[in-house]
């Protein structure tokens, strides 16, 4: 979340960030409740005093109808310090409540616009769009063909938006798996696999919503656990509550993990097939740095994913990312989109990847700070989270991308030692 003193001290910036991101929060009566705060904080202070100083007075009295007066008198001040103190917690907590719901501020080059219709295209990968001399089939027509992906099967055991992979679509997802986790174990990233449930106060803390009827998260009954939708969310909660030494970062990590998202309201033909569903496996890069660190590895993890998009041979776009369509947390945030010519009528892109700079939004929720030597005091981390690879949309790249007009898939070189073969089909 945002300082609460940068709030009150900057709140028509803070106003017009909200505007930009299609947010509204009534940051005028967060000021308002703030001052109304500080005040009860002083009031009730005074009050201490003045009760500690009639307390130590009793001892001195001269007579027992002294003594009993200044009991009484120490007695009421406690009454009116107690009372002062609760008006000033619920005052603390209706700040809190408007404080978290607002957004971090927005790096001052994202695009401003309500959605990724304004989004501001930045580059393009090293590969085009391929021309075929064939109509191209579309992933799931492919998946159909070779007997890769069994949707009917996955409605029928767990509900529509699930799947079965089967035969070399399996050996394509672990190769895609072990590429991308090869490709950052050699760039100092230490792998992990991730729990799939996390509590709900870190969900919060990286700020998903994990309860309530706009939520996109499955929430485990009677619980205070929920299945993550990525793995920014465990690897942000690991260290949760945690000061490093400041020449310990930046941490860079890698999660392997299962994703749930509900994805309510999604539907459409661009939504078909793999490109939404409610359970797929991610690779996330998260790393915890130093501030002046921060905008530095946001581009490297930008780098790393065209990297491995250039490696399967994907064409691709780079996308600055439009303050409407940035999240509550990331200040900054870049997407890749993967070419799909099996998606909309003739091809489109599709986004397969983002990695956003956090600065300090999340690392104030989870109290996770870093001290310098020899100084006082501590500070917040900045936080980055980015995807490796999504595996169910980088296997629609891959597939459609790779098809032939005999209806095979040419597995693309770097995978190969993976799948243990040339061609699919």
């Amino acid at each position: 979340m945002l300082d609460r003193k940068f709030i009150v001290e900057n709140a028509a910036a803070v106003l017009e960030n909200c505007r930009n991101r299609g947010v509204t929060v009534d940051v005028a009566r967060l000021v308002e409740l703030e001052a109304q705060r500080r005040v009860k904080l002083i009031e009730s202070e005074d009050l201490n005093r003045q009760s500690n100083a009639k307390s130590k007075l009793i001892g001195q009295a001269k007579d027992s109808g002294e003594r009993d007066s200044l009991k009484e008198a120490a007695r009421l001040l406690r009454e009116q310090k107690d009372a002062a103190q609760t008006e000033h917690d619920r005052l603390d907590r209706e700040v809190h409540e408007l404080q978290s719901a607002i957004p971090n501020m927005a790096h001052p080059d994202a695009p401003i616009g309500g959605d990724d219709q304004a989004n501001l295209e930045l580059r393009h990968g090293k590969h085009q769009p391929r021309k075929f001399d064939f109509k191209p089939l579309d992933h799931v027509e492919l998946g159909e063909k070779h007997d890769l992906i069994d949707f009917e099967g996955g409605a029928r055991t767990t509900g529509a938006g699930f799947y079965f992979l089967k035969n070399d679509a399996v050996l394509l997802e672990l190769a895609l798996q072990q590429f991308a986790v090869r490709m950052l174990v050699e760039e100092g990233f230490t792998p992990t696999i991730t729990p799939d449930l996390a509590r709900d106060s870190i969900l919060e803390g990286i700020g998903f919503s994990p309860r309530g009827p706009e939520t996109q998260i499955y929430s485990i009954e009677q619980t205070d656990l929920s299945l993550v939708g990525t793995a920014e969310i465990t690897l942000g909660g690991l260290y949760s509550g945690h000061t490093f030494n400041a020449e310990e970062l930046p941490l860079k990590l890698c999660g392997i993990s299962h994703c749930y998202r509900t994805e309510a309201g999604a539907a459409g033909r661009a939504s078909r097939g793999l490109y939404r569903v409610h359970q797929f496996t991610k690779i996330e890069m998260f790393a915890f740095s130093l501030p002046e660190q921060s905008e530095g590895i946001l581009d490297k993890f930008c780098e790393l994913e065209g990297r491995i998009f250039d490696a399967l041979e994907i064409p691709y776009r780079v996308v600055d990312t439009a303050t409407g369509d940035l999240g509550g947390p990331a200040y900054r945030k870049f997407d890749l989109e993967a070419w799909m010519p099996g998606r909309g009528d003739g091809g489109e892109y599709g986004e397969v990847t983002s990695t956003s700079n956090c600065t300090d939004y999340q690392s104030r929720r989870l109290n996770i700070r870093y001290k310098n030597k020899g100084e006082k005091g501590s500070h917040f981390v900045h936080t980055l989270n980015g995807t490796a690879i999504a595996i169910s949309r980088g296997m629609i790249a891959v597939l459609e991308n790779h098809q032939n007009a005999d209806g095979t898939i040419t597995v693309p070189e770097v995978l190969r030692p993976y799948v243990g073969k040339d061609k699919i089909g």
